[in-house]
C-alpha cells in the first residue's frame, strides 16, 4: 500500500467532490481518481465511495477506514507538534472567515509582529471547517461554537451586527442587499427574513465585502458587522444604537498545537486584542 494514497481518501472524504479534493491537492481530477482505485486495489476492498446528490460518499467501508485514516492524521501531526523548540517564531496557521481577516485581524497584525518579530502567520480567510486537528490550521476563529472535537475552545467576544444604508446615495425602500440562499440560515438572515416578505433582494452575495459596497453605493440596506461598517464612510446605522443581532466569536486551537510556544502566543494575543475592541466588535453606538 501507498500510504501516500491515504492522504488522497481523506481528502475526497472531507472534500465531498473529486473537484474540491483535486483542487486541495494541486492535482487534476484524473490523479485523484487514479489514486482512490490504486488504493482499492491494494487493499482489496470494493469501493470506498459512490455518487449520490452530486458528491462523492464513503460506502460503509470507506467510512471504516476514513475513520481510521484520521486517527493516522492526527498522529503525524502530533509528531511535527513535539519538535517545538519553545521559541515564539515560525509559522502560525490561522483561519477565519473574511471580514474578520481582512477588516479586523489584518490592521492589527503589525502589533503583533512588532513584539514577535520572528512569526510569519498564514491566513486563510475562509468559511471552510478546516480542521485544526489535522493541521489544516493551527488556529480557527469561527462564528458558532463548535459541538464536537477535541478541541480547546474559547470565547473571544460578542459580534454585533446592525442595519445600514447609504449616507449619501439614496436607496429605494424596502430595497434590501443580503446573502444568498446558501447563508441562508445564519442568524443575520433569519432575522432579515421578515423583512423580505415586504420588501426586494437587488443583491446576493456570500461577501461581506460586496455586500458593504453595494450598500454603500445604494442599492440596497445591508444587515452588517458593525465594527467594520460603523468606520465605513458613506454608512449610517439606521436600525438605532443597539445591534439587532449579535452572534459570538470563538477561538479554536488544538490542544497539542496549544503547547506550542508560537501558537499560544498569537492565541493569547488575538484574546487580548478582541478584548481591547470589546466595544467596537460588540456594536456598541456612541
Amino acid at each position: 500500500m501507498n500510504w501516500d494514497d491515504l492522504r488522497f481518501l481523506a481528502v475526497i472524504g472531507r472534500e465531498g467532490t473529486m473537484t474540491g479534493a483535486a483542487r486541495r491537492l494541486k492535482v487534476d481530477q484524473t490523479t485523484v481518481a487514479r489514486r482512490l482505485r490504486a488504493l482499492e486495489e491494494s487493499l482489496g476492498v470494493p469501493p470506498l465511495f459512490e455518487r449520490g446528490d452530486g458528491r462523492w460518499l464513503p460506502t460503509a467501508v470507506g467510512a471504516r477506514l476514513l475513520e481510521r485514516v484520521a486517527r493516522i492524521e492526527e498522529e503525524v501531526a502530533g509528531l511535527s507538534r513535539l519538535a517545538d523548540d519553545g521559541a515564539v517564531e515560525g509559522v502560525v496557521r490561522v483561519t477565519a472567515v473574511g471580514t474578520i481577516a481582512a477588516d479586523w485581524l489584518v490592521p492589527r497584525l503589525p502589533a503583533l509582529y512588532a513584539r514577535y518579530p520572528g512569526l510569519t502567520l498564514e491566513l486563510v480567510a475562509s468559511n471552510d471547517n478546516l480542521s485544526v486537528a489535522r493541521r489544516e490550521a493551527d488556529i480557527a476563529i469561527r462564528l458558532a461554537r463548535p459541538s464536537s472535537g477535541a478541541f480547546l475552545i474559547r470565547k473571544l467576544a460578542d459580534l454585533g451586527l446592525a442595519v445600514y444604508r447609504a449616507a449619501q446615495a439614496e436607496t429605494a425602500p424596502g430595497d434590501w442587499v443580503c446573502y444568498g440562499e446558501a447563508l441562508a440560515d445564519t442568524p443575520e438572515m433569519r432575522w432579515l427574513a421578515p423583512q423580505l416578505a415586504a420588501g426586494r433582494v437587488r443583491l446576493a452575495s456570500d461577501s461581506v465585502s460586496a455586500l458593504l459596497r453595494a450598500c454603500a453605493a445604494g442599492i440596497g440596506q445591508a444587515v452588517l458587522p458593525c465594527f467594520v461598517a460603523d468606520a465605513t464612510p458613506g454608512l449610517l446605522r439606521v436600525s438605532g444604537p443597539a445591534p439587532v443581532v449579535s452572534r459570538e466569536l470563538w477561538l479554536l486551537v488544538h490542544p497539542e498545537a496549544r503547547r506550542q510556544a508560537r501558537v499560544a502566543a498569537v492565541a493569547d494575543w488575538l484574546a487580548a486584542a478582541c478584548a481591547a475592541d470589546g466595544a467596537a466588535l460588540r456594536g456598541d453606538a456612541g
